[in-house]
């Protein structure tokens, strides 16, 4: 069964920064294609940034790119979303999930706010 729970979301003021991470089991993570999305309040969700098998260029959404950093720790099955420069419009649940999957697990709640 895949399980994959984010974590690291926080309060942050406009201008700062967070590393999200995204533990990840069930599955052969190594061998997986790996993406972030997130849920802003009374939104959809929106694709941010995928990550290939061994990836080493990240794709991203124009809204998150040059600000949001993805990387992945095969050995230790975890996905990573540094965020920097963040904004109030950046404030959402954040997602990661398997782009064959609509699976999405637990997420972690990111406050962009004064």
């Amino acid at each position: 069964e895949v399980h994959l729970v984010a974590s690291g979301g926080d309060l942050v003021q406009p201008g700062g920064s967070l590393r999200l991470s995204c533990a990840a089991s069930g599955f052969t993570f190594a061998k997986t294609v790996m993406r972030w999305v997130r849920q802003a309040p009374g939104e959809g969700l929106e694709w941010l940034s995928t990550i290939g098998i061994g990836d080493d260029n990240p794709t991203y959404a124009a809204s998150v790119k040059g600000l949001f950093t993805t990387s992945r720790d095969d050995t230790k099955n975890t996905l990573y979303l540094q965020m920097n420069g963040l904004k109030p419009e950046d404030t959402a649940i954040y997602y990661c999930g398997l782009v064959t999957s609509t699976t999405l697990g637990q997420g972690t709640q990111v406050t962009v706010s004064r």
